[in-house]
């Protein structure tokens, strides 16, 4: 796989058993609650513009999972912050 972004990569699995390979952007702790941004991983030939993804990690039955923002003002609050840490680990590495 390319790395576009970074080298982490994770897969999930959706409730119907479909795994997906994610890379992961960027995490983030705000207001005592882990979250991660994260685009399909895709090879380097392609030309799709990439959808960012905010997943929120909780605890279930004793394991860390992904969930989606159910909460639009959570996701909101969350995206911002989040936007604002990659641009700002964009713009340090110029």
């Amino acid at each position: 796989m390319a790395e576009l972004y970074g080298d982490d990569f994770i897969t999930i699995t959706d409730e119907e058993g479909n795994e997906y390979e994610l890379e992961v952007l960027s995490t983030l702790e705000y207001e005592g609650n882990s979250y991660v941004a994260v685009v399909p991983a895709q090879d380097d030939d392609s030309t799709e513009e990439l959808e960012v993804s905010i997943l929120k990690k909780v605890m279930e039955d004793g394991e860390e999972i992904l969930v989606t923002i159910d909460d639009d003002d959570e996701l909101d609050k969350v995206y911002e912050v989040m936007m604002d840490l990659l641009y700002e680990e964009e713009q340090s590495e110029d």
